[in-house]
Order: C-alpha cells, then structure tokens, then sequence
C-alpha cells in the first residue's frame, strides 16, 4: 500500500523520513510541546532517528498512520498526526498530534486534522475516533470541540479526558 498523501490549501501531509530527522528532533526535544504529554524529551538526534525509524515499521506494518504535517510552500515540517491505537476489530482509532509551539495558534491543526479524520472514515472505515488529551490542555480541547468531537463521559485516566467523533452516516 502507497502512503496516503493528503493535501491542504497550506498544507502536505506526507510520510515521515529520516529526512526530517532536524525537525523531528526540534519537535520531539520541545518541552513547551510536550507539556501536557507523559512523554522523555529527545535528547540527541539519535532518539530522533529511532523514533522515525520505529514509526515507519509501524506504518509498514499497518499498526499506524503517521504524517508529517508540512508547509506546502516550504515543504517545512511543522508537527505530525497520527490515527493509532487501533481496535482490535480496526473500528475505532485514537487520534494524535502536535505541533511546534511558533505554528499554535494559526489555525494550522485545524486545518490538518479533518482530512486525516475523513481518511480514516471513508478509506479505514472506521466508526469512531478518540481524541486524549490532558485535562488542562485547552487549546487541543478546543480543537477537538470544533472539529466535532464530543467529551466521552465513560472514559477516566487520571488527568486525561477523551473526546469522540462518530463517522456520520
């Protein structure tokens, strides 16, 4: 299978590569973007380089889709997305993202995410998909809530909540 490229009107989304290995790293070793996760920072490029190496097995082996969000102008990578965390049966998938601290707040994720949630509806068939965040982390409940997705009272982990989205039928 052929990586799905999806495009925006600002926008590539495309597969990792060792490529990005700088940006990766600047992403990944940014504590402002990391704040609200249960994640190490990158230390050197090396993790970085693991990392991208460990998430494209995982596409190839169809655990997870992984894009890097670019800039369509500068083919500058600026975040990622991801739908992972499949259901057994590949009916639900969480949804995953961030974004470097400097591209907040201009409506990049926004504009990144609805084609990643139209691929997993149409093309995975998938019926629902679950946004976790951190219960402080307004700024991506706010997202997920103009995106459409709704708070999942069922769900309690400790500071995280859980957000879903329904495919319409």
């Amino acid at each position: 299978m052929t990586f799905p490229i999806l495009h925006t009107q600002r926008l590539i989304l495309r597969q990792i590569s060792i490529a990005d290995l700088n940006a990766v790293f600047t992403l990944r070793s940014n504590p402002d973007v990391a704040a609200f996760q249960e994640r190490a920072l990158h230390q050197n490029h090396e993790e970085s380089a693991a990392f991208i190496e460990k998430i494209n097995v995982g596409v190839n082996n169809n655990e997870w889709f992984f894009w890097a969000i670019t800039l369509a102008e500068t083919a500058e990578l600026i975040g990622t997305a991801c739908l992972w965390n499949f259901s057994e049966e590949r009916t639900r998938a969480d949804l995953g993202y961030e974004l470097l601290p400097s591209f907040q707040g201009s409506g990049y994720m926004h504009e990144a995410l609805p084609p990643i949630l139209d691929y997993g509806f149409t093309q995975l068939d998938l019926q629902k998909i679950d946004g976790v965040t951190h219960k402080n982390n307004d700024r991506s409940t706010q997202l997920l809530k103009k995106l459409g997705f709704t708070l999942n009272p069922d769900f309690a982990d400790g500071n995280e909540i859980m957000y879903t989205i329904k495919k319409r039928s």
